[in-house]
């Protein structure tokens, strides 16, 4: 199992890396208003495609969420590129706990390293209150946060306080991120 999830996992984002590479090929970007114009030409799909890479970002946890973040801010503006990163995050999240609940401490393993896993379970034991730990991890930036949706998932937290923790934390970290990447000039 772990290994055909590996494989999964892998080649989807691959298939990902592809798609991106024959749409990006041959551009340059030698300005914002060249990106700006270029994800433009995709009409409506450019904020879907965005929503869609920054849910599976979380999910396939291979690029820093802030790219993302960063990318949709000045491509689509701060408003904008909010909403289609919270989106995206926020279902990305909550994805990752529910794959997490389905196949427990096998996903978690295949996502992340038995090290990191080991740090993070020591300093969550020292913690009184995990739900307040979690909710204050996905305020701040640079927090494992696409790891700790896995590990809430594994330890089989209330899914309805996880969501909730989702949405109401995430977007303050995200919002942040569109304000500052949104004024690049």
């Amino acid at each position: 199992m772990n290994k055909k999830l590996r494989v999964l996992v892998i080649a989807g984002f691959l298939l990902i890396v592809l798609v991106l590479f024959r749409l990006l090929m041959g551009h340059k970007f030698h300005s914002v208003e060249a990106l700006q114009e270029y994800m433009q030409g995709f009409g409506i799909a450019a904020p879907l495609f965005l929503t869609a890479f920054q849910a599976f970002q979380v999910v396939v946890p291979v690029v820093p969420g802030y790219l993302g973040c960063a990318a949709g801010a000045i491509a689509f503006g701060p408003a904008t590129g909010f909403w289609c990163n919270y989106i995206g995050i926020s279902a990305g999240s909550i994805i990752a706990y529910f794959l997490a609940r389905r196949f427990g401490m096998v996903i978690l393993l295949t996502m992340f390293s038995e090290e990191q896993y080991e740090k993070w379970s020591e300093r969550i034991k020292k913690r009184k209150s995990y739900d307040v730990f979690l909710f204050v991890a996905t305020l701040l930036p640079l927090f494992p946060d696409d790891f700790l949706c896995y590990f809430s998932g594994v330890l089989k937290m209330n899914w309805k306080k996880f969501v909730w923790i989702i949405l109401l934390g995430k977007p303050w970290c995200i919002l942040a991120y569109s304000i500052a990447f949104g004024l690049i000039p």
